[in-house]
């Protein structure tokens, strides 16, 4: 049996499009930019919030505005980062049962680190994860496996005793990388298509099906 489990936020825990696609938006119309589709928006998540507004401005031809873009858009997104958050289907009793079955949970997040606790805790409460970590300066963003690392130091776990949890490629990579047997969902901001070709060896459909694997 497993004794703990690492998840992804956006696209696996919870439903975060619409803060996401919301402060893209007022950022973009803070600086007097035209607007980006909600899809282009969402293509760009997974890789943390400068990569967000970077491939935001490319798209319409401000990105020479990164710095001031950078700005906006973390004081818009501090302000509305638990915008219409939900869990998906099926998550909390899948952690409660986890939680039930003895496991550490730990969020693992390339959302800068204040929002990604902020939104764990708007969703989740604050009693449920044994360590929660978003993007930080000193710890390099996924999918460098030093945050995997991290976190299992953090929670006393071997990898080899820990799940990793996510919706992207960027997740299918982080946990190859890291060696740490990884589950991808289909529910979140990636295709099954987009999953397999990312090299993704198990994906479900249902939070439930998780466990199967604890």
């Amino acid at each position: 049996m497993m004794k703990a489990c690492i998840f992804d936020l956006d696209g696996t825990l919870g439903d975060t499009r619409a803060s996401l696609v919301y402060s893209v938006g007022l950022t973009l119309k803070e600086m007097g930019l035209p607007g980006i589709t909600d899809e282009q928006c969402i293509s760009f998540v997974g890789n943390g919030a400068r990569y967000l507004i970077e491939r935001s401005l490319e798209a319409v031809g401000a990105l020479g505005r990164i710095e001031e873009g950078m700005e906006v858009y973390g004081r818009i997104f501090d302000e509305n980062c638990t915008y219409q958050v939900e869990p998906y289907d099926g998550i909390m009793e899948t952690l409660m049962s986890m939680k039930d079955r003895g496991m550490k949970l730990a969020v693992l997040s390339n959302k800068p680190h204040r929002q990604t606790v902020k939104v764990v805790h708007a969703m989740c409460g604050e009693e449920l994860f044994s360590y929660i970590q978003g993007q930080k300066a000193e710890i390099p963003r996924k999918p460098d496996p030093a945050g995997i690392r991290y976190a299992l130091k953090e929670m006393e776990t071997d990898m080899a005793d820990c799940l990793y949890v996510g919706d992207s490629e960027v997740d299918a990579v982080t946990g190859r990388n890291a060696g740490i047997k990884t589950v991808c969902v289909s529910w979140g901001f990636r295709t099954k298509g987009e999953l397999k070709a990312a090299g993704a060896e198990y994906i479900i459909d249902k939070a439930e099906d998780l466990l199967q694997f604890a």
